[in-house]
């Protein structure tokens, strides 16, 4: 994806490293604890996985609270595409979201859009829209995932991306409303993998709303100085120069 030539990818932070996308970012950090968890629930056989998934019986039914959190960071164990593309997902624009954030307001956004992916969950399932029981199991990042992308879309919306596959330029809103028009697809067709695809629904619903609303946010973090930029609230730095290059 054609971002990372850009200047803001290139650009040394404070920090080191290239652009946000240092070695203590949240995002690395949140890359970092996903693959570790990946690799020690294949050491250990399944057990984090058993322990953590989310499933309607287990977090809702018996109040297993902890699971709305932990099911974000386990993927299918052995399956090495689940945790792969989540993971370019979050690397390529978890930084936007980062940076127009601040590190705690993006740590609480990303896990709030993964809670809102297991209540997508719950509730598309209790509406009868899949057909899942209580006692299936719900894993991944991509709920969270979703969330970014939808907040990242909206932070800068014209950034020029080129897909892997087929190789061509897509502007971020029309990638964001892709991923969302097929998950509202997969989930009313009662396609494949309609149950994760309802947790991404949630996950881009909540990234949606927090982005419009961050002051939301602001008890774990202060927002810093902002300005306005074509009708909209942005960071004092003017992110259309160097995105639209």
């Amino acid at each position: 994806m054609g971002i990372y030539e850009r200047d803001y990818y290139r650009t040394p932070s404070p920090r080191g490293g290239l652009g946000m996308f240092d070695m203590w970012s949240i995002t690395t950090w949140l890359i970092a604890i996903n693959v570790t968890v990946f690799f020690l629930d294949i050491v250990f056989q399944g057990s984090l996985t058993q322990w953590g998934y989310f499933s309607i019986y287990t977090a809702i039914g018996h109040w297993q609270l902890w699971r709305f959190i932990t099911f974000q960071f386990l993927h299918l164990r052995g399956k090495f595409s689940h945790i792969l593309w989540n993971m370019v997902g979050l690397y390529f624009f978890g930084p936007i979201v980062e940076q127009y954030l601040g590190a705690r307001r993006y740590l609480v956004f990303y896990l709030l859009s993964g809670i809102g992916g297991a209540l997508g969950y719950f509730v598309l399932n209790y509406a009868g829209f899949l057909n899942n029981g209580p006692l299936t199991s719900l894993v991944g990042a991509s709920a969270g995932i979703f969330g970014v992308i939808v907040g990242a879309a909206l932070i800068a919306p014209d950034i020029q991306i080129v897909l892997l596959f087929p190789p061509i330029p897509l502007r971020l809103r029309t990638l964001a409303w892709i991923c969302v028009g097929l998950a509202v697809y997969t989930v009313f067709s009662n396609g494949a993998n309609a149950g994760g695809e309802a947790s991404h629904l949630g996950g881009a619903l909540v990234g949606l709303i927090l982005i419009k609303n961050i002051q939301w946010l602001d008890f774990v973090q202060p927002r810093r100085p902002r300005m306005r930029f074509n009708g909209r609230r942005v960071p004092t730095k003017d992110w259309s120069k160097d995105f639209n290059r």
